[in-house]
């Protein structure tokens, strides 16, 4: 699979946990109407069926996603909640995403 459409993937999948969890939040914690609630669970529903689009196996797809995670979750703290994040937080997302260049993309 093309290293690029693979990487949309796991973004797509990221910005749907990410978005559909901060939806449910706002509805949980920011006391938001249950539309909310309900728009955050379909978008967390697409989370899950998104990384099946991965051709590797589900152990390497979630542990690779997992290094997306951290890092897209540093740069949603800083679009949408506007904290900053330091250069431990930045670190600790490129750590992340060199594994996930070795998990999913290193040649075999």
């Amino acid at each position: 699979m093309d290293i690029i459409k693979s990487t949309g993937y796991f973004i797509l999948a990221g910005l749907c946990e990410i978005g559909g969890g901060y939806l449910i939040w706002l509805w949980l914690r920011e006391d938001k109407s249950i539309s909310y609630g309900v728009f955050g669970a379909i978008i967390l529903l697409l989370y899950g069926v998104i990384p099946t689009l991965q051709p590797a196996s589900f152990g390497r797809v979630y542990a690779a996603y997992g290094g997306i995670f951290i890092a897209l979750s540093l740069l949603w703290g800083w679009g949408i909640d506007k904290v900053t994040p330091d250069k431990f937080d930045i670190i600790g997302g490129l750590v992340s995403l060199a594994g996930v260049i070795i998990i999913m993309y290193w040649p075999r």
